[in-house]
């Protein structure tokens, strides 16, 4: 799916006052678009001769779209973890190794299709592996955008990424057509392992300097917690996630069943690359529109309109059976999947600080490929037992029903500045304790008008889904039976290099929470810092700070 990958990568529209051609003058970042056009052109030949091979190894609507399973499947299974990997180790090495193995699977792809001993489930498999090299790439390709360009062309980059992908969306699929058509499935797919030879060669030539940060490394597993600690408490984020969830489900009939389809118009590759080359081309003429009809209507209307639009091209390729005319609808499709897109992962990226947004990206991408997978296989077992023009129907349908998603879940707007907001300042101990000290309680005292008391009481409960989003594993405030007007809040965090990491995940946006609850007091708040005694230590520690 690498339309998906291409928008998780687009964080923002390039303003008029910024050239969406100044990056190119960076010589690293000008040959890796280069370099990637041409793998994006290849996966993209790959991808129409996968399904297209497998219309010609069964007739079966399941098993075609299967092919649409195994490409979703291993971002569903691996997405998650591939987000912390991609904060823990070395990315330019991550990446180097995941491009290699999937030259590794293109060239047996290659290979057993000139032999001739393809079947239905090798080719679901080969595409499995492809797809997992993807998988795992994917959150840290995202991530190392900001190492190859300044700060201030990281939008002009992110667009001529945009330019580049809906490029090789238009170019890829017309020319397998044409390539299949004239030399046979193997060649598209031994030009598919042969566009990955570039990447591989701007990448190993990159000197990545090190970078190491004063807190020590997060575990695999808690990068992922952490992650899916973050989405929990963000109700915002949640909302997004749910809405793409729905979209993507309905959507994904398109998705597993236009090869069926395709086949059905025409015996030739070249109508299915034809369908979506149109496609592609649609989703640059998106691009270009949704920016204007983003600065003069809201998101809910740009994404209402869009799911209007896609379920009346879906529901056209259900019931029509005309080539030339399905490809100038398919059009407006192309358009339609821009806006989703594009939407979708602007918002997610705009919810999201530095320190966890690859790692929230990942776990959108496991929502969105979570629904590919389970809808494409669910669409083709429909076009099994039915046909693939009726499967297509209902999802139509489906997809038209999405209209009513925002009474129950309307997409948010983004938060404010998510720029680290270091207030609290160097704690101050007796010891230093090492990282992995803990479980680590945090104590405040607050001392509090009783007139203010429930007031106070509503800001602080609203304050504690900032602390149980950026680490806090329990929560709690008291009030003190001896002293009325003191209150204890208390939380807990797993270690001591954790609640450090804590300390930096305040952000700007956040700053309002505290804010609030500090107006309601009557003098500062006394924090303290404990540490869990162990009983062979036979002595507890206290450790005391002030802010």
């Amino acid at each position: 799916m690498l339309d998906l990958l291409h928008y998780l990568w687009v964080e923002s529209f390039v303003t008029q006052s910024q050239s969406p051609w100044r990056p190119l003058r960076i010589p690293l970042f000008r040959d890796l678009l280069i370099a990637d056009l041409v793998s994006d052109i290849g996966t993209f030949m790959q991808s129409v001769g996968a399904a297209w091979l497998m219309t010609s190894l069964t007739t079966s609507p399941m098993y075609v779209a299967l092919i649409q399973t195994a490409s979703a499947l291993p971002f569903f299974l691996l997405a998650l973890p591939a987000g912390s990997i991609g904060h823990i180790f070395d990315r330019r090495k991550l990446i180097l190794r995941t491009e290699m193995w999937m030259l590794g699977i293109a060239i047996v792809l290659a290979a057993t299709t000139i032999t001739r001993t393809m079947t239905p489930w090798l080719l679901l498999l080969l595409t499995f592996g492809l797809s997992a090299g993807d998988a795992i790439e994917a959150p840290t390709w995202r991530a190392i955008f900001p190492e190859l360009v300044p700060k201030e062309d990281l939008s002009p980059a992110m667009a001529l990424n945009g330019i580049e992908f809906n490029l090789a969306r238009a170019v890829g699929p017309g020319l397998a057509g044409l390539i299949i058509a004239v030399a046979g499935v193997a060649t598209a797919f031994v030009l598919n392992a042969l566009s990955f030879l570039g990447v591989i060669a701007v990448i190993a030539r990159w000197k990545r300097p090190a970078r190491k940060s004063q807190l020590p490394a997060e575990t695999l597993s808690g990068a992922t917690i952490a992650a899916l600690r973050y989405v929990r408490y963000s109700p915002d984020i949640q909302k997004l996630l749910f809405r793409s969830a729905c979209v993507i489900f309905f959507s994904s009939a398109f998705w597993a069943l236009l090869p069926a389809v395709a086949r059905g118009l025409t015996e030739s590759s070249l109508g299915y690359g034809l369908l979506l080359g149109f496609f592609g081309v649609g989703a640059v003429i998106g691009a270009v529109v949704l920016q204007r009809a983003r600065s003069k209507l809201s998101v809910e209307w740009v994404v209402s309109g869009a799911t209007v639009v896609f379920a009346a091209v879906i529901l056209a390729l259900a019931t029509l059976h005309r080539l030339p005319l399905l490809c100038f609808l398919i059009l407006f499709g192309g358009a339609a999947w821009t806006v989703f897109m594009s939407t979708f992962n602007t918002l997610v990226q705009n919810l999201a600080p530095d320190w966890v947004r690859a790692r929230v990206l990942a776990i959108y991408l496991f929502v969105f490929q979570g629904s590919v997978a389970l809808g494409s296989t669910l669409w083709g077992f429909a076009a099994e037992h039915t046909s693939a023009n009726t499967a297509l129907l209902f999802s139509g349908i489906g997809i038209a029903a999405c209209l009513a998603l925002p009474v129950v879940a309307r997409l948010p707007a983004a938060r404010g500045s998510l720029e680290a907001w270091s207030h609290w300042g160097k704690l101050s101990m007796v010891t230093q304790p090492e990282p992995d000290e803990g479980p680590v309680l945090v104590a405040i005292e607050y001392r509090v008008d009783p007139e203010k008391v429930p007031e106070f009481l509503d800001a602080l409960h609203d304050y504690q889904r900032i602390r149980r989003r950026d680490g806090a594993t329990r929560w709690g405030v008291y009030s003190d039976a001896e002293n009325p007007g003191v209150y204890l809040e208390n939380f807990v965090v797993d270690s001591w290099g954790e609640h450090a990491r804590q300390h930096d995940r305040f952000t700007i946006a956040d700053r309002k929470f505290e804010e609030r609850v500090l107006s309601l007091v009557l003098e500062s708040p006394k924090p303290r810092h404990f540490l869990y005694a162990n009983r062979a230590e036979g002595v507890s520690s206290v450790h005391e700070r002030k802010r």
